[in-house]
C-alpha cells in the first residue's frame, strides 16, 4: 500500500500528475482541484489511494486528506466509480462538496458530465449523514463557489484551468476568467479567450 509520494513533479496533464521519487516515477490519476497549483520540476507532494481492479492497478494522488476523504467516500457509493469521483471533485473544493451533499443539492452534482439525477440522488442518499458530520464551519466563499454556474471545471474547461495556471495564474484566477465561455469551445480557444478577460497579459 502506498501512502504518499514526495519528489519532482516531471509532468502533468488535465488529470494526472508524474512524480518522480528515487527514480521512479509514479503516475497519480488527480483532480483540476489538486493538480491546478503544481508546476513541473518543483517538488510535490500528494497523499494517495490505490485502486486493484483484475485487469489494473491505478494510482490517484491528492493535494490534502480533506479531499482523498471525499474520494473514499464517492467510491462506498455503488455504481460510483474512480473515473466519475475525479469528475466530481474536480468541479468543487472538498468542503464545497461537503457542502452540497449535506444540504442535498443535487443539481450542482448533475452539472459534472456523466452524473445524473439518479445518480446524484444516491450519492446524496448515502452520504448526507456522514456529510453533515464533517461539514465543519463553512466559508461564505464556498457558498459563492455553490453558486457559481462554473463549479463543474471538468473537461475541456479543466484542461483550460491547467493551461492558464501553467502561466502563472491561480486557479480562482483562471475559473474567474472562463466564467460564462461554452465548454464546447476547443481548449485553445477558451486560453485566448480568458487571456483577453483577464486583460493583464502583454
Amino acid at each position: 500500500m502506498i501512502y504518499s509520494v514526495r519528489g519532482k513533479l516531471t509532468h502533468k496533464t488535465a488529470d494526472l500528475a508524474v512524480v518522480e521519487c528515487g527514480g521512479v516515477g509514479y503516475a497519480c490519476r488527480t483532480t483540476s482541484y489538486t493538480l491546478s497549483p503544481l508546476k513541473v520540476g518543483e517538488e510535490v507532494f500528494l497523499l494517495t489511494y490505490m485502486n486493484v481492479r483484475e485487469d489494473a492497478v491505478e494510482l490517484f494522488g491528492f493535494g490534502e486528506a480533506a479531499e482523498l476523504n471525499c474520494f473514499k467516500l464517492l467510491l462506498s457509493v455503488n455504481g460510483v466509480g474512480p473515473k466519475a469521483a475525479l469528475s466530481i471533485l474536480s468541479g468543487m473544493s472538498p468542503q464545497g462538496f461537503a457542502l452540497c451533499v449535506a444540504q442535498g443539492d443535487g443539481k450542482v452534482l448533475t452539472r459534472v458530465p456523466g452524473i445524473g439525477k439518479k445518480t446524484a440522488d444516491r450519492i446524496i442518499l448515502e452520504l448526507k449523514d456522514k456529510m453533515t458530520d464533517r461539514i465543519g464551519e463553512i466559508s461564505s466563499d464556498t457558498y459563492a463557489e455553490l453558486s457559481n454556474p462554473t463549479i463543474a471545471v471538468t473537461g475541456s474547461i479543466a484542461e483550460a484551468v491547467t493551461a492558464l495556471t501553467a502561466l502563472g495564474f491561480t486557479a480562482a484566477q483562471a475559473q474567474k476568467a472562463l466564467a460564462g465561455l461554452s465548454p464546447e469551445l476547443p481548449v485553445s480557444e477558451l486560453v485566448k479567450e480568458a487571456l483577453k478577460k483577464i486583460g493583464s497579459i502583454k
